[in-house]
């Protein structure tokens, strides 16, 4: 496959205190015929992450069109999962409602941080969410006790399907101790209750590699397939990509990926975190560069 880059869409401009910086995890719908709903999680100065959106033409990505003015979705009470941020990982439309799947972080005091899946809803077309419950829908387990985030869900054959990362170690690289984790995959009956622990279904595959980032599934032809990113020792996040038959068996193919960073600009040391979205005869993938979304978040076009 090969993708088409056709740029950088929005990185936030600081000028009010929840946008302080970064556009981070970008995770579309269709809101229209016309328009691309892109939320994201911008940061204030504190590195705290709250939801907003920034719209887009459908047949031009790059044409902004509309950017939230206030978060459609603000941090969790103090001590809940989520208090120090919210990320945007899935968005569902069931019926008249948007059920969003997301990432609450809390920080630690002899470990960073641990980051744990909530969810949310909306019934006004997403223009705001309220939390379904205040704690989290994948809770910390005995196997998953630091990590069960960057949740994608999908519903496939009357059943919740789940990809997401999971672990419960901290390792050392370059002088920082980070997390290390797998992919691992559950369903639900509802879409709410999950199992206490999920099935590794896709593994590091080389010492140089500690961690996988934001999975992105597409049914098509009875394939699955799977966007993700991946950590390494050497270097920043890079996109991989992967097949299955049935969702839970999956092959790594990431030298058929066809995208990488740029040689220069604001994606050129870094490319993670991407989606895909089919609309208008298009199919785009928006996805972040630099530092983890600081540089903002663009977009490609898969070419046949």
């Amino acid at each position: 496959m090969k993708w088409k880059k056709l740029g950088l869409v929005y990185a936030a401009d600081g000028k009010t205190d929840w946008t302080y910086s970064h556009a981070f995890m970008p995770t579309p719908i269709i809101l229209n015929k016309r328009t691309i709903r892109v939320y994201v999680a911008f940061w204030d100065n504190q590195n705290i992450g709250r939801l907003g959106f920034v719209d887009v033409d459908s047949e031009n990505p790059l044409k902004v069109k509309k950017i939230s003015s206030k978060p459609v979705f603000d941090i969790g009470e103090p001590g809940t999962f989520d208090d120090n941020g919210v990320t945007p990982m899935t968005l569902l439309q069931i019926g008249n409602d948007f059920y969003l799947y997301y990432t609450g972080w809390q920080l630690g005091n002899r470990v960073r941080y641990f980051m744990l899946t909530g969810c949310a809803k909306s019934d006004n077309n997403g223009t705001t969410f309220t939390r379904v419950k205040k704690t989290p829908i994948l809770e910390r387990s005995d196997e998953e006790l630091f990590f069960r985030a960057a949740s994608h869900v999908k519903y496939h054959q009357e059943r919740y399907k789940m990809w997401y990362i999971g672990g419960n170690s901290w390792i050392e690289v370059n002088g920082k101790i980070v997390p290390t984790y797998n992919m691992r995959y559950l369903e639900s009956k509802d879409g709410i209750n999950w199992g206490s622990e999920g099935r590794v279904c896709l593994n590091l595959s080389s010492p140089n590699e500690y961690g996988f980032g934001r999975p992105y599934v597409i049914i098509e032809d009875n394939i699955y397939k799977m966007w993700y990113s991946i950590r390494y020792k050497d270097r920043g996040y890079r996109l991989g990509y992967a097949e299955s038959n049935d969702g839970l068996n999956w092959i790594r193919k990431d030298n058929e990926v066809g995208i990488d960073v740029s040689e220069s600009g604001w994606d050129s040391e870094m490319i993670c975190y991407c989606s895909i979205i089919d609309v208008a005869g298009r199919r785009y993938m928006f996805y972040n560069g630099n530092n983890y979304g600081e540089t903002g978040f663009g977009v490609a076009v898969f070419e046949e």
